[in-house]
């Protein structure tokens, strides 16, 4: 028996390998197939089974292209529908890869057809289990994402109670392999490790201490946010089906000259520029939007872009398949191409480009303790600003700015921070594109503010 975990940092996404006396299955694929058929090929293994937990919403499954490449069978749990082919189990349905065994745990609660595999040994002894987004380290899916307007996000929260019965009874040694980790906005509060165990789990787990009913629903409804507005896009992908993965990079990877470039923009296209914020800052496009590859740059185009607009790309050279490759992990294929020569070739054909003004944390802090008139806003996530902010800084997390811009005022002098520089730069970003003029970035953010000694005050709830 061989396992291995495929994890994506940017994505925190992980997908698994299982093999078996010369079989193999994947579970919960990412779009591209090349990373499973090669590992398949490396061990001189047959990929026989593709694995579903449940239709997922932060990303693009690559189950339909991979089965299409391999001839395996997609395997869903019960209550999913599809357009395409593919094995609708039952509950406790055992499925057989050489010598182990997957079982069917139908779990529904996050989605109603999320289902956890439980993987027999070659002894069918309960060796590991897979469980999707039902069950992470140190949390559980959320609620809120059921496809059918009439299921609220307490009767899925109801369901999710009864269906962590079943992991609960596993026996304490079992290893859980859930499909995300820490930053996935697919649960509240993920731990930053990639597996535990089901045991270590009913100890730490706040979701699998014992609680009624009532008390479950609204610990785990309690505080969430909303979903980005991708998942729900996403999800629909993952139950409809989609474009072959090559076909959508030849589309989308196309070099577009000055003129192409500006024509897009002309017909509505948003700029996406993917270069890192110390180097986009100092020359960009104007109303370019910056989410730097070096980042979790799918997530946030997910949350920060509209999924209806054609977008052309901005990107270091070499890195332009990457950008369009990532954007299709999350169902973004509108792309119209990529500035052939990037940022220097919009030099060489002696167009405008604007700047945003950084400082470093020291500067900030010394202009704080002059007498100054701008105002300081804070990017981070509610969780993140409750171990101290600036003050009188303004918290505004980055995924809710565009709803709250009409809050700010134009004419006003922002001055920008979020924790180490990614964010504040996609912020100052969305508010130059909308007329704000005077903006200034902390380069390094709150991990640099701390190192200054000033003192942090608690944000006002």
């Amino acid at each position: 028996m061989y396992i291995q975990q495929l994890y994506t940092g940017c994505l925190s996404e992980a997908a698994y390998y299982i093999e078996s006396n010369g079989e193999a299955a994947i579970i919960d694929p990412l779009r591209e197939t090349q990373p499973y058929t090669e590992l398949a090929h490396q061990r001189n293994a047959k990929i026989k089974y593709v694995f579903e937990t449940h239709f997922h919403a932060d990303f693009v499954s690559g189950h339909i292209d991979l089965a299409a490449k391999t001839g395996a069978k997609i395997i869903f749990g019960p209550d999913a529908e599809t357009a395409y082919k593919v094995i609708i189990a039952k509950d406790n349905e055992v499925f057989t890869i050489g010598k182990i065994k997957i079982k069917v745990l139908h779990t529904p609660g996050h989605t109603l057809e999320s289902a956890c595999y439980l993987l027999l040994d070659e002894n069918d002894r309960p060796h590991a289990v897979f469980s999707g987004d039902t069950l992470f380290v140190g949390d559980v899916g959320r609620p809120d994402l059921s496809q059918k307007s009439e299921i609220t996000q307490s009767d899925l929260a109801g369901m999710m109670y009864e269906s962590l019965k079943k992991l609960k009874n596993l026996p304490d040694n079992v290893i859980l392999y859930p499909a995300h980790g820490a930053g996935s906005a697919c649960g509240k509060n993920i731990g930053k490790e990639t597996f535990s165990t089901i045991g270590t789990q009913k100890k730490v787990n706040y979701a699998l201490q014992e609680m009624p009913k009532e008390a479950f629903i609204k610990a785990i409804t309690e505080g969430l946010t909303p979903p980005p507005n991708y998942f729900f896009m996403d999800a629909k992908i993952n139950m409809n089906g989609y474009e072959n993965i090559d076909t959508v990079l030849t589309k989308n990877t196309q070099a577009l000259s000055v003129i192409e470039f500006e024509n897009h923009i002309a017909n509505g296209a948003q700029i996406l520029d993917v270069r890192a914020a110390d180097v986009f800052e100092s020359g960009f496009i104007k109303n370019a939007v910056n989410i730097g590859l070096n980042g979790q740059y799918a997530p946030w185009v997910g949350a920060l872009i509209d999924p209806n607009i054609s977008i052309v790309l901005v990107a270091d050279e070499g890195k332009e398949k990457e950008a369009v490759l990532r954007l299709a992990r999350v169902g973004y294929e509108n792309v119209k191409g990529y500035l052939n020569g990037g940022i220097l070739a919009w030099g060489k054909a002696k167009k405008p480009l604007e700047k945003i003004n950084s400082v470093d944390a020291e500067t900030f802090v010394k202009t704080l303790q002059e007498k100054n008139n701008f105002q300081i806003i804070d990017v981070r996530n509610a969780g993140e600003c409750e171990t101290g902010i600036v003050e009188n800084a303004i918290t505004i997390p980055l995924a809710e700015l565009s709803q709250k811009i009409h809050t700010l005022k134009k004419k006003q002098a922002y001055c920008i921070y979020c924790a180490g520089g990614y964010r504040s730069m996609m912020a100052s970003s969305i508010l130059q594109k909308s007329g704000f003029e005077n903006i200034t970035n902390v380069r390094g953010g709150m991990s640099k503010i701390k190192l200054s000694g000033i003192a942090l005050v608690q944000p006002v709830v």
